[in-house]
């Protein structure tokens, strides 16, 4: 069983400030792992690191006991569209967050695979796929790509593993590895709320993509029910998937050393972070969380 002073466990914090205080922000919600933004995740373009940017992120991170730190892609890239301009303009913003990540030392670069917007899935995975290669020919290979699940939300791709699957293994040149939502996952009919079926995903997983590919989880409940393809976030236990099926991958000595993170409003303080924290490592111990 995963003993809780292990666990790789924390939750996205904010670069307000300048992103070297990442790491105190989320020493301060009692962290052991975090995620960020690079830039502003609602634009296209941003100011160009500098070398003091660079510097102090590095020297913040080298005193911060965090031990693990990825980095998630803004929300307007789509690598899948059908639109050739869009489509050009995301290539380059995935170039430049990649850049962003080499430079700044973090090794993983988390992403929504895109969607279709209406040529199909077919065609979108090819158009994502043809997307990869082109980003894979200008970038250091020091930052993996992780794929994130979706919710299957309209008419976006990568909800289902063996569409994530067909990725990896269509641009065998890509440096990918996966994240996994379980809101996301749940939302998109994988019932996670009951260990059994807890046990039944993730062995799907293995099967179809691999656990060895599995590098990050996003630890979060959901608002609503299974199979609905409605990508709401809730609070650990306070939604539809409850506690059994997050009891059973905190206890899971498989994915003991895969970070997890939390993408929930913190509260006052970090109110809400913490208490998700206590909860989440008090499953991992087996125990009532105080």
């Amino acid at each position: 069983m995963p003993t809780p002073g292990s666990l790789l466990l924390g939750t996205h914090v904010s670069i307000a400030g300048g992103l070297h205080n990442a790491f105190s922000r989320g020493e301060q919600a009692g962290c052991s792992a975090i995620q960020i933004f690079t830039k502003n995740a609602s634009r296209w373009h941003a100011k160009p690191l500098s070398t003091s940017d660079i510097t102090a992120f590095k020297a913040a991170r080298h005193q911060s006991p965090i031990a693990f730190i990825a980095a998630h892609s803004s929300y307007l890239i789509n690598l899948a569209s059908p639109n050739n301009d869009k489509r050009q303009k995301s290539i380059d913003a995935f170039v430049d967050e990649i850049q962003r990540c080499a430079d700044l030392g973090i090794e993983s670069l988390v992403m929504h695979p895109g969607a279709h917007t209406g040529s199909g899935s077919t065609r979108g995975l090819a158009q994502l796929c043809a997307s990869f290669r082109t980003i894979f020919r200008q970038v250091p290979s020091t930052v993996m790509v992780l794929l994130e699940n979706t919710a299957g939300q309209g008419t976006y791709l990568g909800s289902r593993f063996e569409q994530l699957a067909s990725i990896i293994k269509d641009v065998p040149e890509g440096h990918f590895g996966i994240c996994l939502d379980t809101c996301h996952a749940f939302a998109a009919g994988y019932d996670l709320a009951s260990e059994a079926g807890y046990t039944e995903t993730i062995d799907e997983f293995d099967r179809l993509i691999g656990l060895q590919h599995l590098k990050l989880i996003h630890i979060n409940d959901s608002k609503k029910p299974c199979g609905s393809k409605v990508d709401r976030h809730a609070h650990i236990g306070e939604g539809e998937m409850g506690i059994a099926g997050f009891k059973a991958l905190m206890q899971d000595e498989r994915l003991a050393q895969v970070p997890k993170i939390l993408e929930l409003p913190p509260g006052e303080d970090n109110c809400h972070d913490k208490k998700n924290l206590v909860l989440l490592r008090a499953m991992a111990r087996n125990t009532e969380a105080r």
